[in-house]
């Protein structure tokens, strides 16, 4: 399944710098940054269970705000996009420019 992770974490203390490259550390390690704050990544549910669990690991939720949607196949279908951007699809090892 594609799903996106979206996050704000707040950074206005040096732990929040620290929470924020963890919570992209962690969602690099499971997909694509497609802009600062949003990743998308191709899983399994075994793996999304272990990407929200690691994520609410980190986040502090009375500071932070974490978001995970699901994309409806074929994602295709149901995503519009504009501008710049270098996407790789990881099942077929190819980068769309």
């Amino acid at each position: 399944m594609w799903i996106v992770v979206c996050y704000d974490v707040n950074t206005e203390t040096k732990e929040g710098r620290r929470r924020l490259r963890r919570v992209a550390q962690v969602c690099k390690n499971y997909g694509q940054r497609v802009q600062k704050s949003v990743f998308e990544c191709q899983v399994d549910e075994m793996k999304f269970e272990q990407l929200r669990k690691r994520l609410l690991k980190e986040v502090k939720i009375e500071l932070d705000n974490l978001r995970l949607y699901r994309l409806t196949e074929p994602r295709d279908k149901h995503m519009e996009q504009y501008g710049t951007t270098k996407t790789v699809f990881f099942d077929e090892e190819t980068l769309v420019v």
